[in-house]
């Protein structure tokens, strides 16, 4: 149909042969551009989810990293605690007084000598959890593991200090001594 509008134009002599060649390498250039264009397009839109693709990957591997780092950081923690309690570790005596203490809201007992109870009660000894087993280790020991991980201490009581064990003038119990062997 184009043909033969073209050739309508050059037998009534409003066009010569010359424009018809230029109309027709303008229209070729035109369509040639779009089809162009569309493919820039399309190749923007291929490079752009690409794009995005590798952002989210970037994103993804950032957090699995992060996730892994913090793990192998607990886990080292984990480790620095097990070999403070095994190197610091103290013996429990061959008593048979039960020490009670709670350890994630259960009663538990551990049976110790009475030596043992009472640094337990003045604080120079504390119960620490490793793993499933109940160790005692010097107060020193037990403060470093309060740094790392504080759920692994138990049970550590504050030193008595030698000041405060003057009673005060106006304490109506000062005369009244408190005993050491109550167990509950």
């Amino acid at each position: 149909m184009g043909n033969a509008l073209r050739d309508q134009l050059l037998k009534a002599g409003l066009v010569n042969e010359k424009q018809v060649k230029k109309a027709e390498k303008e229209k070729h250039k035109e369509n040639h551009s779009q089809q162009g264009r569309g493919k820039a397009d399309a190749t923007n839109e291929d490079k752009l989810r690409s794009e995005r693709a590798k952002q989210e990957k970037l994103e993804r591997d950032r957090q699995l990293n992060q996730q892994r780092q913090a793990e192998a950081e607990k886990k080292a923690l984990h480790a620095q605690i097990r070999q403070l309690v095994e190197l610091n570790r103290q013996p429990k005596g061959d008593g048979d007084t039960p020490y009670n203490f709670i350890d994630q809201g259960k009663v538990k007992r551990l049976y110790v000598s009475d030596q043992v109870r009472s640094r337990i009660a003045n604080g120079q000894l504390a119960i620490v959890r490793l793993e499933k087993q109940y160790e005692l280790v010097p107060a020193e020991t037990a403060e470093k593991i309060q740094a790392r991980i504080a759920e692994s201490v138990v049970v550590f009581n504050e030193p008595k200090r030698r000041e405060t064990t003057e009673p005060s003038n106006d304490d109506p119990y000062a005369g009244f001594q408190i005993p050491d062997d109550l167990m509950w």
